[in-house]
């Protein structure tokens, strides 16, 4: 933990700007309630700068919300994952469909205004929405597709040429040369300050990881304007905490990277940014240290991207405990003093809570013993820190018993014999056995994230309990005799793909046995180059690579092929790996379930949380979601769940989020469900609250396809009936 250059002297301004928050949170209630904010507008990813995902519209209620009915649907051109959380500016809705196309409709009809964007593309992960940005009467929506951020007018959807080249930008022109070819792009919309938009990055996970620098660029020009490296340089804070003095600019080293957004206080100038692991994954031996500012909440200046205060959630990362989601603004009570607040959900299932000035933990924290590694060339951090309230919103794999495999497997026997076998410890680090990794990789929380009652201290977050194996193997360097398509696939994909080619289809990994039944080689070539779905893309793959890549998939490489017209074995550039060296590497994101699929523990699969940040007590835990393949045994069962809920002042929370494809309320005191609606398809995605002439709203988009759901098209919007 680092002080807070607020405290230190010689800063007027931050000595300002601390001094009035400080007066006011010494105020009383009273004072507190009579400036309370408005929250009644969705003009910023997930309802405010702040992230609260709340809304103070009132015309719904509890009393009326089972009457609500399906006001109006829209169509998208194009079907799949829509992760997006809508905008609403005035009249006008914004998101972006299944094909990374902008999209702006009536926010009361649903009518197509206008949209942007090639309806064809196969490729490119999903979005999860824009930003938006207003001067007067210029008015931009700023999103991103592959590498590209574009500025487009609000109001017609045409690219405002004067930003960067005619409408656009490299995300990579930011970034140092060594990243000019690699995989770079963005799922989450930009944090806007004034007339600044920081951009979350994503980037490959492996040996090819960009740096995760933090960027901001101007909205009217699209100039760069400052840089955070949170892989620092020389003479920058954090340096010294990677072992390698040269990992800023290693050929191997990379990310720490901002992918999950951020949140902004726009009274004090401060943004937060939580950072993801240092790539590459799992395997840390070429990145040995606590590796700062990877796995950490930064709060920077940001007018400027000055450091201000950081804290690292999990440090020399060997499981991916990224934070998934942008963290929530909130004011919390100490001794009758409300504190302005940083509230940041994670995969292990812990909130952490601080001073959103000082950076101090507002609830005790331990650094605790953790295992070491037996990886040799690998040096587990001894110490991880845990806050001690509130207590997890999952179940840990420390925790569980023989009693808490599912008692709907089939075949509870296997699994029991696995479970009694894998290391089960808290922060077990990867080795060439098995370890049970739960919350799993996708976290206990995800990037859905949680919702907050700013005003009153209450968190409400849903979490999954899918749990994870996790393993590493020892890989000799590719053999000199091995075509250059198989090299490239067992580098490259054989981690998520399998070495047979048929994927983990429980764990979402498509199996690629005949794949030249289904997709055409143009198509296979740019899901390569751009990413689709979970998969980042390779773009730093050479011409010959990428065709021997093809031959091995279509079954088309022979052994003739592993020469190059200079008569010199092609796998040299094609592996990266000298040979006689050893690596260690993931064996891939295989989910722990029965032969049905499902999880192999006993319910709750999915659950709903509210937590008080004021005590660190919880006010209710529910499951969240049925199992349909149980039937009326799946009832209450909860299931895995992506997408985050929206809670309204007047005792509302909304969600959707569930395999099971319903939209559901709950009364935010209690948990009690009020109301759900069976979707078109399941909605991995965060509703947006909002008004149009008087009546309110809420919307959602339901793509579908994840966790082998059905696709999907549609944004859907819900009213009360007109009388």
């Amino acid at each position: 933990m680092q002080t807070h250059p607020l405290l230190r002297p010689g800063l007027p301004v931050y000595a300002l700007v601390l001094l009035s928050l400080t007066l006011f949170s010494c105020t009383g209630e009273k004072e507190i309630r009579d400036t309370k904010k408005a929250y009644t507008t969705w003009s910023s990813y997930l309802g405010d700068p702040g992230r609260s995902h709340y809304s103070s519209l009132s015309q719904i209620t509890k009393a009326n919300v089972k009457d609500l009915k399906l006001a109006w649907s829209y169509e998208a051109a194009d079907w799949g994952q829509m992760q997006m959380n809508p905008l609403v500016v005035d009249s006008i809705l914004y998101g972006v469909t299944a094909a990374l196309r902008a999209v702006a409709l009536h926010a009361a009809t649903g009518e197509e205004l206008w949209t942007f964007g090639d309806s064809l593309q196969s490729a490119g992960a999903s979005s999860r929405g824009v930003a938006y940005w207003q001067h007067e009467n210029d008015r931009r929506v700023l999103y991103v597709a592959g590498s590209h951020l574009y500025a487009l007018n609000a109001l017609t959807g045409k690219p405002i040429i004067s930003f960067g080249d005619g409408g656009k930008i490299d995300l990579r022109s930011g970034m140092p040369a060594s990243a000019k070819d690699k995989f770079v792009s963005s799922n989450t919309p930009g944090t806007i300050y004034k007339n600044l938009i920081v951009m979350p990055l994503r980037l490959s996970e492996g040996e090819d990881a960009a740096p995760g620098d933090v960027m901001a660029f101007n909205v009217l020009s699209g100039a760069l304007e400052w840089v955070f490296h949170t892989i620092p340089h020389p003479g920058e804070k954090g340096y010294e905490t990677w072992e390698d003095s040269t990992a800023y600019r290693s050929p191997v080293v990379g990310a720490a990277n901002n992918w999950a957004g951020m949140a902004v206080d726009e009274e004090a100038g401060i943004l937060y940014v939580p950072t993801g692991s240092a790539a590459p994954d799992f395997y840390g031996g070429d990145r040995l240290g606590s590796n700062l500012y990877a796995n950490s909440l930064l709060a920077l200046d940001a007018e400027t991207g000055k450091y201000l205060w950081h804290f690292q959630f999990t440090h020399h990362d060997l499981w991916d405990r990224d934070p998934p989601a942008p963290p929530n603004l909130l004011l919390v009570e100490r001794e009758g003093k409300k504190i302005p607040a940083v509230a940041q959900v994670t995969k292990q299932g812990y909130v952490y809570v601080f001073d959103r000035l000082t950076g101090k933990p507002l609830f005790e924290m331990e650094e605790v013993p953790v295992p070491p590694s037996t990886i040799p060339g690998e040096a587990a951090w001894p110490t991880q820190p845990i806050p001690l309230k509130p207590k997890p919103f999952a179940r840990m794999s420390q925790d569980l018993t023989e009693e808490d495999m599912s008692p709907f497997a089939e075949d509870r026997d296997s699994l029991l014999r696995y479970f009694k076998t894998a290391d089960k410890r808290q922060y077990a680090p990867p080795a060439l056995t098995s370890t049970l990794l739960l919350p799993g990789y996708d976290g206990a929380a995800e990037w859905g994230g949680a919702a907050t009652d700013p005003e009153d201290g209450i968190l409400y977050v849903n979490s999954n309990e899918m749990p994870w194996v996790l393993q590493l193997r020892e890989e000799n360097a590719i053999p000199r005799n091995t075509p250059l398509g198989a090299a490239t696939y067992q580098k490259y994909c054989v981690s998520c793909h399998q070495t047979d080619r048929k994927g983990v289809a429980a764990s979402g990994f498509p199996s690629l046995v005949n794949l030249k039944l289904r997709q055409s080689k143009a198509e296979v070539t740019t899901i390569i180059a751009q990413g689709k779905g979970m998969m980042t893309g390779f773009p730093q793959l050479k011409d010959a690579e990428i065709k021997a890549l093809l031959r091995f998939l279509w079954e088309e490489e022979s052994h003739d092929q592993i020469v190059n017209n200079s008569g010199k074995n092609e796998i040299t550039g094609a592996s990266g790996m000298a040979s006689g060296t050893t690596k260690y590497r993931h064996t891939g994101y295989t989910k722990f379930v029965d032969n049905q699929g499902l999880p192999a523990i006993a319910p709750p699969w999915g659950t709903l949380h509210a937590i008080d940040l004021n005590s660190g007590e919880y006010i209710w835990s529910i499951p969240l979601g049925n199992t349909p393949e149980l039937g009326e045994k799946g009832i209450g069962t909860g299931t895995e769940n992506y997408g985050g809920p929206v809670v309204t002042e007047n005792g509302l929370l909304f969600i959707g989020a569930t395999r099971d494809g319903y939209f559901r309320a709950f009364d935010k005191h209690t948990g009690q469900k009020l109301w759900e609606y069976k979707l078109p398809a399941a909605a991995f995605a965060t509703p947006a609250m909002y008004e149009v002439n008087g009546k309110q709203y809420i919307a959602i988009a339901c793509g579908g396809e994840k966790l082998g759901t059905e696709k999907g098209n549609q944004i859907l919007a819900f009213a009360l009936p007109s009388p």
